[in-house]
């Protein structure tokens, strides 16, 4: 079979998966989110935890639950990094202590689902925090998200009150009905497929060359499932997806590609039955396929057509690629990866042709939103939904209307901010780390490729993406804790966001369409939302574009 022909099966395929399971999952989460019925097992986590299963929260009050939460979280994952040596299944001599600003960044990063990691996880975390910690905040990261998607989506179903859903109801169900099962299932298909699961710290061998190796294990497959299915990210060894305990063949590459894919993808159809109409859902899912079509041509456009010296002279854009999954295939990966919040990678991003690597950090600047990570995507593309109808309703002179709520002043407002929040903290770290001479010392390159290395790691970091440029030595005091605070703000402060925005439009009533009312389920809708979003990302992103990857790609 053909590299050519390889390549449009496997793409093919996956397409053809996703859009097979839009409607039955998509379905199966707005029944989870939608039950009025409580099983056993959550009644007794809602006991636990003394949550009133019952009650209906404010978007105050529902923000309020996200933020203790998730400082809980970081507190309890910081100090299980700082103590692991003292229990069990810790690793006997690990080459790399947490020092407490690795641990900070560590924690948060796994807390906002970012899963940045500037450390080698196999010979630096044990076992029982790999599963207690990192893994268990895969799935909590990811509820969390897929929540506060769902309350926005509740600020468009409801009318004329003040309650948007329960969080801890949400959190939960988020995480035993939909992560948790699919994630068993998952878990078993890859170590069919060879993935790595058991709890070894470590086999010692003899390599050909003589000297001794040691070989590590672990619970890879249950963490891999989770990293991939919840667009975490982050992997057990430092290799990522590219290790072959990770991802041994390319069907189980094509089988975590979809993985980090499904959720995201089926959101739209969840959000069209919540608001009671399936084709707003489907207007919301092609924006997303026509987005990510656009980016997985123009990667493999730049990728497979091998742009550059070096590549061109060998035929390949081969550097950084895992011969057992090919360019082609990496490709699709890394498009995949940065179109949603998941971050892990089978290649290394760093050594993509210049215009390949721009594509990368152009899919993160689009806000991942196509279809970006587990929840974040949603609401991240509802949001720009919202900025469209108000530009549509300037141009004809008329109040924007969507889903039936007025976009007030006040609406439009809290929809800027969310824009504006995450280019304003990536393009502000950017240019500080670019002024301090100590931090210049840590880019592996200079000029433009080394300002693309920068950017990425902020880019990264404040839309919660996790991979990078690794030419950048992000290990340090400094990028530890200004990363980390990039991923604070750039997780909660959208959310907070939302959050405002899903209450103050359920507090209106049902406006009802009129002729002068924009159609938003139509191609022309689709359209616009596709042209806002690219020009908005280009006139934010393209001075920065220019300067880095652009400039690098026609040196």
């Amino acid at each position: 079979m053909g590299d050519n022909t390889a390549m449009v099966l496997f793409v093919g395929l996956l397409a053809a998966a996703l859009a097979a399971v839009h409607v039955p999952l998509g379905d199966y989460m707005h029944r989870v989110y939608s039950s009025q019925s409580h099983s056993r097992a959550e009644q007794f986590i809602y006991r636990i935890i003394g949550a009133n299963p019952n009650a209906q929260q404010t978007w105050a009050a529902y923000a309020r639950s996200v933020l203790a939460f998730s400082v809980v979280s970081i507190v309890f994952l910081f100090v299980l990094q700082l103590v692991q040596d003292k229990l069990p299944l810790h690793l006997p001599d690990p080459a790399t202590h947490m020092t407490p600003a690795l641990a900070w960044n560590t924690a948060v990063s796994f807390v906002t689902n970012t899963n940045w990691q500037a450390y080698a996880g196999e010979s630096t975390l044990g076992h029982l925090t790999q599963m207690a910690g990192l893994a268990v905040q895969n799935f909590l990261s990811a509820a969390v998200g897929m929540g506060v998607a769902v309350a926005l989506v509740r600020g468009f179903a409801r009318n004329r009150t003040s309650d948007l859903g329960n969080f801890w109801v949400d959190l939960v169900r988020g995480t035993l009905r939909i992560l948790l099962p699919i994630a068993v299932v998952s878990s078993i298909v890859l170590v069919v497929g060879g993935v790595v699961q058991n709890f070894h710290l470590g086999d010692q061998v003899t390599t050909l060359a003589g000297p001794p190796q040691i070989i590590p294990g672990g619970p890879v497959a249950s963490q891999e499932a989770i990293k991939e299915l919840g667009t975490n990210g982050g992997g057990f060894f430092n290799a990522n997806s590219a290790h072959p305990f990770e991802n041994p063949t390319s069907w189980t590459n094509w089988v975590e590609i979809f993985l980090l894919l499904v959720i995201s993808f089926s959101l739209p159809r969840t959000f069209g039955r919540m608001v009671g109409s399936k084709k707003q859902g489907y207007a919301i899912a092609a924006v997303v396929s026509v987005l990510a079509a656009f980016s997985v041509t123009m990667m493999m456009l730049f990728q497979v057509q091998h742009h550059g010296t070096v590549p061109t002279a060998v035929g390949a854009a081969t550097e950084g690629v895992e011969q057992r999954f090919g360019v082609a295939d990496s490709a699709v990966w890394a498009d995949a990866t940065t179109l949603t919040s998941t971050g892990a990678v089978d290649s290394m991003h760093d050594s993509y042709t210049s215009l390949g690597g721009m594509v990368t950090l152009f899919n993160m600047q689009l806000g991942e939103v196509a279809p970006g990570g587990a929840g974040s995507g949603l609401y991240g593309i509802l949001i720009l939904a919202v900025i469209t109808v108000f530009v549509a309703g300037l141009m004809v002179g008329r109040t924007p209307e969507y889903l039936g709520k007025k976009i007030t002043p006040r609406e439009m407002k809290l929809a800027a901010g969310y824009f504006l929040v995450t280019p304003l903290i990536v393009l502000v770290g950017t240019a500080v780390a670019m002024a301090l001479p100590g931090e210049r010392a840590a880019m592996a390159n200079t000029g433009p490729h080394g300002l693309s290395e920068v950017l990425y790691a902020f880019t990264s970091a404040a839309n919660n993406n996790g991979s990078a440029f690794a030419g950048l030595a992000a290990n340090t005091v400094w990028y530890s804790t200004a990363l980390g605070l990039a991923m604070v703000f750039g997780r909660f402060l959208p959310m907070i966001l939302v959050l405002a925005l899903a209450g103050a439009l359920a507090r209106q009533g049902a406006t009802p369409e009129s002729a002068g009312t924009l159609p938003t389920h139509r191609p022309q809708f689709v359209s616009l939302v596709v042209g806002v979003t690219v020009i908005l990302v280009a006139l934010t992103f393209l001075p920065a574009l220019a300067l880095g990857p652009l400039a690098e790609g026609i040196h």
